[in-house]
């Protein structure tokens, strides 16, 4: 299902002017049409905004940004002037929204095209949207960046936006065979995104490759330096997560997480054991009550409004609203008191490699899979990486999650880019 090259690929091909930003937009357009009808992962494309952009850019003098010429698909949780943001249900409407959301500014400001809407879960929660995974239209994207992730997956687009709140980025990358990256929290603002818990939302970004996912990040962060603190040289240290009992692991997925330690083991890095699984059950409940008691007051009107939510919402935003105050801010310490527990595991590792879901996409579309085994790391706001390339006895995607320490992303996304390579040539 997949076609076309890389956004690296593009990127160097606009750069030359062997592709004009107006010929890579209607290329996408293209791709769109041809896999659009099957995959559904869009609300809303945005055919004559886009040809504009991208006209513009083409007749625009002076400095480029990093990604100028990019077509970028956007989450439809994320404000884009002009079009509207649906958020995946019945209680929003067509208005279209007044202004673009703080990280679409960024993306414009960096040159990048912005092609539509790309569909969500209800209010990024587990009720499904349309789209199908590119892998096998059988089997669900995930969920809820699950437009974003078809979309890359389908070879539409070379990148698109979503957000994750549990494990809505991380796990729709992993179904779809596409490189994830969720962003520390607070890295990026939030600013015009609609959320669930601003304790947990974050942004996060979904490419080809790993390297197509560093250079976005560094586009839209170009203060960002190197950091200092890259243990073990070109060695990497990791520790080895097998998902703590959180749920059942798949014995491929088990297998997959086996074959990419053994791959850093080749090339002289290491790989250490989790043994502290008590602080990462923890960290799923915690994350639970927390997510539960902030969405209940982030959607109090839709609370209001029950009977047009799905059962699974419905039940979540009455479960957050019947949690005591004690009891959040209780989760909140613990979370707080976890952080240093972990922050102080990494002061002498790179990284945590351990599986992104708990098995390849489930078949069906009328749910979305599990996404406990990220509950831990975004209770935590840590910056996490999926890295694609592996699969199951099935043939459907596996993805591997490589998760770091805020202020150290240079190192992490030097050692999954490294661990991917490693991976495609086993």
């Amino acid at each position: 299902m997949r076609s076309g090259g890389s956004l690296r690929e593009l990127s160097e091909a606009l750069s030359s002017g062997a592709v004009t930003p107006s010929a890579a937009v209607e290329q996408a357009l293209q791709r769109t049409q041809a896999a659009e009808p099957e995959i559904r992962a869009w609300v809303e494309i945005d055919t004559a905004g886009a040809r504009i952009a991208a006209r513009d850019l083409g007749r625009a003098a002076g400095a480029r940004g990093p990604l100028w010429g990019i077509p970028v698909g956007i989450k439809d949780l994320i404000d884009v002037q002009g079009l509207a943001t649906r958020c995946g249900s019945v209680l929003r409407g067509g208005e279209p929204a007044d202004a673009d959301a703080d990280c679409v500014k960024l993306l414009r400001q960096a040159g990048a095209v912005v092609m539509g809407k790309t569909v969500t879960t209800e209010f990024g929660y587990f009720a499904p949207g349309p789209t199908r995974n590119p892998a096998n239209p059988a089997h669900t994207p995930g969920g809820s960046s699950s437009g974003s992730a078809a979309a890359v997956a389908a070879g539409m687009i070379p990148l698109a936006i979503g957000t994750q709140t549990a494990g809505s980025l991380t796990r729709p990358a992993s179904f779809c065979g596409v490189a994830g990256f969720v962003a520390a929290k607070g890295q990026f603002s939030m600013s015009g995104v609609t959320g669930l818990s601003p304790s947990l939302d974050s942004l996060g970004f979904l490419a080809r490759t790993v390297a197509d996912l560093h250079l976005v990040w560094s586009a839209l962060t170009p203060m960002a330096p190197p950091s200092a603190n890259t243990i073990g040289g070109d060695s990497p240290r990791l520790l080895l997560w097998n998902g703590s009992g959180l749920g059942e692991v798949s014995t491929d997925m088990g297998a997959a997480v086996e074959l990419a330690a053994a791959a850093v083991n080749r090339e002289g890095g290491q790989c250490r054991q989790w043994t502290d699984h008590d602080v990462v059950h923890q960290l799923a409940n915690d994350h639970a009550t927390v997510m539960a008691f902030e969405a209940a007051r982030e959607r109090a009107w839709e609370l209001q409004r029950s009977d047009l939510l799905s059962v699974t919402l419905a039940e979540l935003l009455s479960s957050g609203a019947d949690t005591s105050e004690a009891d959040y801010v209780a989760a909140l310490l613990r979370i707080t008191s976890a952080r240093r527990s972990v922050e102080s595991a990494l002061e002498n590792f790179d990284a945590i490699l351990g599986p992104a879901a708990l098995g390849a996409a489930p078949v069906g579309i009328e749910a979305t899979g599990i996404p406990v085994l990220s509950r831990p790391w975004q209770a935590l706001g840590l910056p996490v990486i999926t890295i694609p390339g592996l699969k199951d006895s099935a043939g459907m995607p596996l993805g591997i999650q490589l998760i770091g320490a805020p202020g150290r992303e240079h190192r992490l996304f030097a050692i999954a880019e490294r661990l991917e390579a490693s991976l495609a040539d086993r």
